[in-house]
């Protein structure tokens, strides 16, 4: 694709997903007698987010920087998007593929907008369309703009700095993403919410990316499918997620799944799967009178106030709002939050740091969606487990002792604990 191309592109759709296949690949340095690569052979679907695992010095970051040339292929072939990536300009193929890696890589001396706009300025975009393209990325990722953009990296924290790595790598709406530890110096909360994040954007720009981690749990929360490499990255299996973590290949793969598979289980479904429940809320210029009414005619002890963009930021009681004429700041900080893109193994671990009966949930832009409870996850274990038994008891036969049992219903609790 030529830059002309590329920019035509940018400027007037979003860009999707392109096939990668790796066909053969060998990479060999010189004066090693043993391949650091050998004869890799695979295919990563357009769309998809496909997760590259294994122990360190297998050879998966070799693997992935082969895509764009960072490291050049000794023999093999791969294309993206059907075209021989060894054909294509080395410089012009990484201006189509984004890149992010740990700690961000961002350049320290350039202000976050000019970090964002490195590439589509290499690409020849005029002013005002890398203005408006760089405020459009910081918005994506969750920064505000006129908050950020000109600010230099050293004032970001660790997980701001990885927003705007990320930002930098897709601001050239390029149809392929490659990660390469990206969330990995990051303590791991903020490593919660920037996966989060990643899983947010993805489903709004259905990209393809090639993930690396050594993390096998941060492999089921993002990756469509898997790909567990051994020495050389030869592969162990690569299948979906619920197919490895079901059905290890061999013992190398037992060994990432780990003996708390079932525990896993709560990786594979989000919060965006279960019934949530709803307190009463008003915005901070809201009606104090109407939220006290809301309160007592529901029978809540709690509710929540929103921003003006309608984002949870503080509980409120029945004592908070009895002397108050106004709703701006009163009550309590919200605390842990997890998103719709959470996993209930995400909301479970609120839960208990807050060691309350419900967590707030907020959507895809922040706003609130609802909460999700501790009986919530309750009865979903429940139901995994009966499905697990299930499964088993179709593979084994039935039982003719089997009777039926009355199942659990969903039990909201009276009212949420902040």
């Amino acid at each position: 694709m030529t830059d002309t191309a590329s920019r035509d592109v940018a400027q007037h759709s979003s860009t999707h997903g392109v096939e990668i296949v790796l066909d053969d690949v060998v990479k060999r340095y010189p004066g090693q007698a043993d391949a650091a690569v050998d004869h890799v052979s695979m295919t990563i679907p357009a769309g998809e987010t496909v997760v590259f695992v294994g122990p360190s010095g297998c050879g998966k970051t070799t693997t992935m920087r082969m895509i764009n040339r960072l490291i050049e292929p000794s023999s093999g072939r791969i294309t993206i998007g059907g075209q021989d990536a060894l054909s294509i300009d080395p410089d012009q193929l990484r201006r189509g593929i984004g890149y992010s890696i740990q700690q961000a890589g961002l350049f320290p001396h350039l202000t976050v907008a000019k970090n964002v706009a490195t590439v589509p300025g290499l690409m020849g975009w005029d002013r005002k369309h890398i203005a408006e393209r760089t405020d459009e990325m910081l918005d994506l990722v969750g920064l505000d703009p006129d908050t950020y953009r000109d600010r230099f990296p050293r004032q970001l924290s660790g997980g701001q700095q990885q927003r705007v790595g990320v930002a930098r790598a897709l601001a050239a709406d390029p149809p392929v993403l490659l990660m390469d530890e990206p969330f990995g110096a990051v303590d791991p909360i903020t490593r919660g919410l920037l996966q989060d994040e990643l899983m947010r954007l993805q489903s709004e720009l259905g990209k393809t990316i090639v993930f690396v981690t050594h993390d096998f749990n941060e492999a089921v929360k993002l990756g469509d499918r898997i790909a567990v490499l051994g020495s050389q990255s030869h592969i162990m299996q690569y299948d979906t997620p619920e197919a490895i973590l079901a059905n290890p290949a061999n013992e190398m793969v037992a060994g990432f799944v780990g003996a708390d598979a079932s525990l896993k289980q709560l990786t594979l479904s989000r919060v965006r799967d279960v019934r949530l429940i709803h307190c009463p809320t008003a915005h901070e210029d809201g009606s104090v009178d109407e939220m006290r009414r809301a309160l007592l005619a529901r029978k809540r002890q709690w509710g929540l106030i929103l921003d003006a963009r309608d984002r949870p930021v503080r509980w409120v009681s029945p004592a908070h709002l009895a002397t108050v004429n106004s709703l701006r700041d009163v009550g309590d900080p919200v605390g842990e939050i997890v998103s719709v893109q959470s996993t209930l193994q995400d909301a479970l671990e609120a839960l208990l740091a807050e060691s309350s009966a419900s967590t707030v949930v907020t959507g895809m832009h922040g706003e609130y969606a609802g909460l999700i409870t501790i009986d919530t996850l309750v009865d979903t274990l429940r139901q995994l487990r009966d499905e697990h038994a299930d499964d088993h008891d179709d593979a084994s036969g039935p039982d003719p002792t089997d009777v039926d049992e009355p199942g659990g219903a969903h039990r909201a609790p009276e009212e949420p604990a902040p």
